[in-house]
């Protein structure tokens, strides 16, 4: 789903009350249209959980996404995923 839209659509439901937070390949177009809260992650477009087949990597991912929930100071949070080993980058 496109990356503005989905930054669109968080602000107004946040506006309405319902908290949400997003997972980004894209920062600046995120920050552009000024997502309420999102982790930015270092994959290619289509895997922003990484590689298909490892559940510990996504399950990393989606925690810390929902942690941003919990973030306090007004929105945009922008955080990035920090992904310690280098072989779980996506590259292609």
């Amino acid at each position: 789903m496109c990356h503005q839209t989905v930054g669109l659509i968080a602000g107004e439901l946040e506006r309405r009350g319902i908290a949400t937070t997003t997972v980004t390949m894209l920062r600046e177009i995120t920050e552009k249209v000024r997502t309420p809260r999102a982790l930015a992650v270092p994959y290619a477009l289509g895997y922003p959980l990484g590689k298909p087949g490892d559940p510990e990597l996504q399950t990393r991912i989606l925690r810390a996404a929902f942690a941003l929930l919990e973030t306090p100071g007004p929105p945009p949070v922008i955080r990035d995923f920090e992904c310690s080993d280098q072989k779980k980058r996506l590259t292609t």
